[in-house]
């Protein structure tokens, strides 16, 4: 897998075995609807490789926040880092759920938080109630879900409300940010 675009481009990153890897078609297609990430601060949760957030960082972003709990995948983003040479970029590895309620206590806030959690296992859905309960997006900010087609998503959860959604195969993306009170 490589990096497609921005100042690390071709830059190859490790997978470790056993993930799935978000297919370059939706990873173009993703950037191309964040567009410019100049200053934005990205937290990719489920990282695996990390891949997400180290495109975000190619494109712009000024920080990147990891957050794995898979030994093997830890292992891979660590590599990662170091093979890319990343100064703002932090891993946190631990659950995802740990990691949000230690963000919301530090008020911690991101501009965009990607995840891709394992399809099929009803993770997306929990992780979206806890983000949905604990404030740590930006006022503009945003959360982006990769998810099985099939998996679905509720329009609202918590303070948020799903606003767009686009399909790529069996790959949905579905966007969601603050709702307006």
């Amino acid at each position: 897998m490589r990096v497609i675009a921005g100042k690390y481009k071709g830059r190859e990153v490790r997978t470790p075995k056993g993930i799935r890897p978000t297919q370059d078609k939706v990873k173009k297609a993703l950037f191309d609807i964040l567009g410019d990430l100049d200053g934005v601060s990205f937290l990719e949760l489920y990282a695996g490789s990390g891949a997400i957030g180290f495109e975000a960082l190619s494109r712009g972003a000024s920080e990147l926040t990891l957050v794995e709990y898979n030994r093997d995948c830890v292992r891979a983003i660590n590599e990662n880092i170091r093979t890319l040479q990343l100064k703002a970029c932090r891993l946190y590895a631990r659950e995802v759920a740990e990691a949000l309620e230690r963000f919301f206590r530090d008020k911690r806030r991101f501009d965009i938080v990607f995840m891709d959690p394992p399809y099929h296992k009803e993770a997306a859905k929990k992780t979206l109630q806890t983000l949905g309960a604990y404030d740590i997006l930006t006022a503009d900010g945003f959360i982006v879900v990769e998810h099985f087609k099939k998996d679905a998503l509720p329009e609202t959860v918590g303070s948020l409300a799903l606003f767009r959604q686009k399909k790529y195969s069996d790959t949905l993306l579905s966007f969601y940010k603050k709702r307006l009170v």
